[in-house]
């Protein structure tokens, strides 16, 4: 399901916990202009939308285009070697608190193989059970682009992403 941009900084907003007025005082413009951004009625301009993605903590292709949110099956043909390729983790906390984790997946194969307990993510559930075999089966496989979201109830949002 494709959003808008609107729908996207309304979304960001609530998850950050902030109210228009105060997302229009970091942005220096008016509250009606975020709320014109949010109902559609108008979008930002360039340099406003690179501040929100910067201030949101997400590139400006994912912000606008929405790139990261399908999932492809590459033919071996047109795959990379895993060795050269990225697994991000965004964690997104409850209480607002973005952990961004970008690993290459050559490291993540060799420690999933190697079943190195210190390769296991504390502090969220939602990270402790992942199986990292699976994963790297799927991408194997050729799979790549968001490959897992999750939002727990204690309100944290995980996030998984392959990129080639």
């Amino acid at each position: 399901m494709r959003h808008s941009i609107g729908q996207k900084i309304n979304e960001l907003r609530k998850r950050y916990q902030m109210t228009q007025d105060e997302l229009a005082q970091q942005m220096g413009v008016s509250s009606q202009a975020v709320s014109k951004w949010e109902t559609d009625t108008s979008i930002p301009d360039l340099p406003t939308l690179i501040a929100l993605a910067d201030f949101f903590h997400i590139s400006l292709d994912e912000f606008v285009r929405e790139k990261t949110e399908t999932v492809s099956f590459l033919p071996s043909e047109q795959r990379k070697p895993i060795e050269q390729m990225i697994l991000r983790i965004q964690v997104l906390s409850g209480e607002g608190d973005r952990v961004k984790i970008n690993l290459p997946l050559g490291l993540v194969r060799i420690a999933s193989k190697l079943n190195f307990e210190n390769f296991k993510f504390n502090g969220s559930e939602s990270l402790k059970n992942l199986d990292f075999d699976a994963i790297i089966s799927l991408i194997e496989s050729g799979v790549v682009g968001k490959l897992v979201e999750v939002e727990s109830s204690d309100g944290d949002t995980v996030e998984i992403f392959v990129e080639s």
